[in-house]
């Protein structure tokens, strides 16, 4: 394809549940048509903020059928596929195909902590058998594995491999990787809010959000913005909402993010083990973020 699979800001959409502890659709169907209408990018469904880690994987790929027919190409459904086992993430991306995605997420192996030579022969052999954009996705914090700038550029040469999601926070990376995969198809999205901004300036195409979740309006004008080069609009956005991205990750994400969401009557459910509720201190600290950010009552 020429050019990048979207610009601005997708959202990492949570996975609502049920009194039942199933998946609730019908919520599920809302919150998409939220983000739409809020300015976002694209749907990001089953990645790590969706919970992919805790569903089994013919509910995963439920969720990602339901999502991909609800969405009805108003925006691109970019479907999450990794696996540390290689022939699960190729089921779960020829099936989100098959569906109609427009593109796959997929993490990097964790667990197996794979050498860079690993790496390459994990994706390349999903992206041998599939024919949609894959987007890589570094986040080494939570796999135990990350990129090198070299593979970047071994795997950007592939005609299915259409970019990463950078949220290693290293920006030396980032720069190496742009510079090692110029004049290739290959593009470069912001994994973690508070980095888009500056990632954008060095050339990222725009972010894949946690708190659009409950900001679509926001991080959408910030990569507008951005995009656009009116840094000074930019900037005074992302300071204002800053410490609301921090809060996002004040205990793993997405406990923060689907606290909030319940907390604003998003009515998204519960968590599932091994995540859980948030301990009362950063409970606290979080409802006193999103009552300065305008996002619940004081007191609530």
């Amino acid at each position: 394809m020429n050019g990048p699979l979207f610009t601005g800001s997708a959202v990492a959409i949570v996975t609502p549940f049920g009194a039942d502890g199933k998946v609730n659709f019908e919520k599920l169907a809302e919150l998409i048509d939220f983000q739409i209408e809020n300015g976002t990018s694209a749907i990001v469904i089953c990645g790590t903020t969706g919970e992919s880690a805790t569903q089994s994987l013919g509910e995963h790929a439920e969720t990602v059928s339901f999502a991909i027919r609800h969405t009805a190409k108003r925006v691109p459904v970019i479907a999450g596929g990794g696996s540390n086992d290689t022939m699960a993430a190729l089921y779960l991306c020829q099936h989100a195909e098959e569906q109609g995605a427009d593109g796959l997420l997929l993490v990097t192996p964790y667990y197996n902590k794979a050498t860079q030579k690993g790496l390459i022969k994990h994706y390349e052999y999903i992206a041998d058998r599939i024919s949609i954009p894959i987007i890589l996705y570094n986040v080494p914090a939570r796999t135990g594995c990350n990129f090198a700038a070299s593979t970047y550029a071994h795997l950007a040469k592939h005609k299915s491999i259409h970019g990463v999601k950078e949220a290693s926070g290293d920006f030396e990376l980032v720069s190496r990787t742009l510079a090692a995969t110029a004049g290739e198809e290959f593009y470069i999205w912001s994994g973690d809010d508070k980095l888009a901004l500056p990632m954008i300036s060095l050339g990222a195409k725009g972010l894949i959000s946690v708190l659009a979740n409950i900001a679509p309006r926001p991080m959408a004008r910030i990569c507008e913005y951005a995009l656009a080069g009116d840094y000074v609009k930019a900037r005074e956005l992302h300071l204002k909402y800053f410490s609301i991205m921090d809060a996002m990750f004040y205990e793993v994400n997405p406990i923060p993010v689907k606290t909030s969401m319940n907390l604003m009557g998003m009515s998204v459910g519960n968590l599932r083990l091994p995540l859980c509720e948030m301990e009362d201190a950063n409970l606290a600290k979080l409802k006193q973020e999103l009552a300065s950010a305008g996002l619940i009552q004081p007191g609530a």
